[in-house]
């Protein structure tokens, strides 16, 4: 496929400027890589021989607070841009951050610091335009380590020793996984063998920096292959080390899959691409190891939900998670084993789990039984029985069709028309419901205030009658839609 290239006006600008003062600007990294998979980049970096005081003499509208001589250039359209210099960086004490960083004369040296070979591309800003053609980017492309090559092939490599590059940064060991599950590339032997032999040192990262890469990873179109991913390479045990503890558990007759499987195919069938759910439908089995009785098919997992619920706040609080996070997750899990049969579940059983639940999560609670279902080898994902409880949830949740609808209630009939409560008062407005059920636009105070003063001068009697008539007609076709909504009969 030809890529398509489109560099974002203002960022040539940026570069245009630093060559008219006789200074290199090279665009780097991720917006490069981006631009060869004719992806639009989420953000731009130039990368510049120019030290940073020189940055901001040139952009006085800019930002420069950190000590890795990058200065924030502010744009339109474009965002913040960030400027840096040409820097080499050694020792890297906390696994994170270097301990020095020393500026460099050439682009060549600071590519080298980069992390794999598909970031460290760099295109010369001046040679090029905003829609520059294949042939006149690589020629000003600088791709010492075969990037190119690399993305061509679908491959995630370290630049240079793998070992030395993963150390540098222990966060390296899971945006490998996450830049091979994002772009569906292979992780190359070498640097997968320097992930497994380091796996520990995700040991030294800030939770909050491993909860983003992990989130990155469960939003991407292939999370399931992400999560096994950190498995076979050694680095979920010290993410998620519950979900590991499934890994060969059997469970009972209900499931072909072991309680570890059933949690990744789970996630690869979730409907839902919301962050909670996807959590929920890989971990809402999690207490199912600790849980288990007996052997066989015959083997339980009592209140698994309860307990996993309680799990999964520690684990994803162990992760900095936000609040609402946690507790819509928990909210989930501690649900999803919610029992409704057809015919033999209420309305007001149905009322309750609304109450319980909440009506705005009672879709993602519906979305995660059918990750569940479809992840324990069931061919259907709805099957009648799940689209019969979302009819019902429809119809006890929808307004009912009573007087309650009207624009005026008893009040405004005893005050306005000076009527004592009673039957006559319930026979007009319930004669005034089926006049807005024929007429909806009648459904105004003062013009069914006009009705009600006639009303009340007519025998009701044969009217009432015709408007419960009216009423059940109404109530029996909404129902019949909302039940053709559902496919249920």
């Amino acid at each position: 496929m030809k890529p398509n290239f489109f560099i974002a006006k203002e960022v040539l600008q940026i570069g245009e400027k630093l060559d008219q003062q006789g200074l290199e600007a090279y665009i780097v990294g991720g917006c490069v890589r981006d631009l060869f998979l004719s992806r639009e980049p989420d953000d731009w970096d130039i990368a510049t021989n120019a030290l940073p005081e020189t940055v901001q003499k040139i952009f006085p509208d800019s930002i420069y607070e950190n000590r890795f001589g990058t200065v924030g250039v502010k744009t339109q359209d474009a965002g913040l841009v960030e400027v840096t210099t040409y820097r080499q960086e050694e020792e890297y004490s906390d696994f994170r951050h270097p301990d020095r960083v020393s500026y460099a004369k050439e682009i060549q040296q600071d590519l080298k610091r980069r992390d794999f070979t598909i970031n460290a591309m760099a295109i010369n800003c001046g040679g090029v335009d905003q829609e520059s053609d294949l042939e006149k980017l690589l020629k000003n492309l600088k791709d010492p380590f075969d990037g190119r090559i690399d993305l061509n092939n679908k491959i995630i490599r370290c630049v240079g020793e793998p070992t030395t590059r993963l150390k540098e940064d222990a966060l390296r060991l899971m945006r490998a996984v996450r830049f091979s599950v994002s772009l569906n590339f292979e992780i190359e032997n070498q640097t997968q063998e320097a992930i497994k032999q380091l796996a520990y040192l995700l040991g030294e990262i800030a939770q909050e920096r491993i909860r983003d890469e992990l989130v990155k990873i469960l939003k991407s179109d292939r999370p399931t292959q992400g999560i096994e991913t950190l498995r076979k390479l050694g680095l979920l045990k010290n993410i998620l080390p519950e979900l590991e503890l499934g890994v060969g558990v059997e469970q009972n007759l209900h499931h072909i899959y072991n309680v570890y499987d059933h949690a990744l195919l789970s996630l690869k069938n979730c409907p839902s691409e919301k962050l909670s759910v996807r959590l929920a439908a890989l971990l809402h089995d999690i207490a199912k190891p600790q849980t288990k009785s007996g052997k066989g098919p015959n083997s339980t997992f009592y209140n698994h939900d309860v307990i996993g619920a309680r799990t999964v706040r520690k684990m994803l609080g162990r992760l900095k998670f936000s609040g609402k996070i946690i507790q819509k997750v928990e909210l989930l899990i501690r649900n999803h084993m919610f029992y409704y049969e057809v015919g033999t579940v209420s309305e007001a059983s149905v009322r309750r789990l609304i109450k319980k639940v909440g009506l705005e999560n009672i879709k993602d609670l519906i979305d995660l039984r059918i990750a569940d279902r479809l992840g324990s080898g069931c061919p259907k994902a709805k099957p009648y029985k799940l689209r019969h409880l979302e009819y019902l949830i429809e119809k006890v949740s929808k307004d009912p069709i009573s007087v309650a609808k009207l624009a005026i209630n008893g009040n405004d009939l005893k005050n306005e028309l000076k009527m004592e409560p009673g039957p006559k008062m319930g026979a007009i407005l319930e004669v005034l419901l089926a006049k807005v059920i024929e007429e909806p636009e009648l459904n105004k105070k003062e013009q069914l205030l006009v009705l009600a003063k006639e009303l009340a001068e007519k025998n009701l009697s044969q009217l009432r009658k015709q408007a419960k008539t009216k009423i059940q007609e109404k109530k029996i076709e909404e129902d019949r839609i909302i039940k053709k909504r559902h496919w249920v009969k």
